[in-house]
């Protein structure tokens, strides 16, 4: 679904706009002009998800890199089959701290085990390890064409999470995963890796960053004044509070 001139939903599943399989987060594609990024791979949804891309106009040939907010299976379960997809061209790139665990399919480490065990996900799904190109570390850029883009360090939903700041032609996008949603919301979860205190001082930490659009890994999105949802956020954990959760 195109959104405007640069960007596209082509993926999400019942905690978004339906495009693709039911536990599919969020799923976007860039157009730099010279290439097409992709945020996010889905749970399980991936043949329906390039299916989309191709609707929407979009050259599979151009897709050259696929930046994975976190590693939890709802945003990643699906980069076996796009490795396998779009293979002789993609570069997949996540988190230097969250990619040992992608690579070697540690499903205690990215909790999939856990969510598993009361039925989040469905028992037969099985993690394949996948390898990953591009270990991104604080701060990095990657530049194509007029667009830039910074990863950010976000941790509190769970290690190695990160929002990915895409800037070019006059238009600037902060892809959020699942570290906040419209309306401030949050997914603070019982798990070993999520961390108020890191959330409280990510949230803080994207204030720095200057963007006009908000893009989630779930629901709704905000096309202007996108930081609204981030202040309001990080108000609250500054209150020593917390956040709506979205669950």
């Amino acid at each position: 679904m195109k959104i405007n001139n640069n960007l596209y939903i082509v993926g999400g599943g019942d905690y978004g706009y339906n495009l693709s399989n039911t536990l599919d987060s969020n799923v976007y594609v860039i157009d730099t002009g010279e290439e097409l990024w992709m945020v996010d791979s889905g749970f399980d949804g991936g043949d329906r998800v390039l299916q989309n891309m191709r609707n929407d106009g979009l050259d599979l040939d151009r897709v050259t890199k696929l930046f994975v907010t976190h590693y939890h299976a709802d945003h990643a379960g699906a980069l076996s089959y796009m490795r396998k997809s779009l293979d002789d061209q993609l570069q997949i790139c996540i988190s230097e701290r969250a990619a040992s665990a992608v690579r070697t399919g540690d499903e205690d480490v990215i909790g999939l085990t856990w969510a598993k065990s009361f039925g989040f996900y469905p028992s037969e799904f099985s993690w394949e390890p996948t390898e990953i190109d591009v270990d991104l570390t604080h701060n990095q850029t990657v530049v194509s064409g007029d667009f830039e883009l910074t990863a950010i360090e976000t941790d509190g939903h769970c290690n190695g999470h990160m929002n990915f700041l895409v800037t070019g032609e006059d238009s600037s996008y902060l892809f959020s995963g699942d570290h906040v949603f419209w309306g401030g919301k949050i997914i603070l979860q019982n798990v070993a890796d999520s961390s108020v205190q890191e959330y409280a001082k990510s949230m803080n930490r994207l204030l720095e960053y200057e963007f006009q659009a908000l893009m989630p890994g779930h629901l709704n999105f905000s096309l202007e004044n996108g930081r609204r949802h981030i202040q309001k956020a990080a108000d609250q954990f500054n209150r020593i509070g917390l956040p709506p959760s979205l669950l």
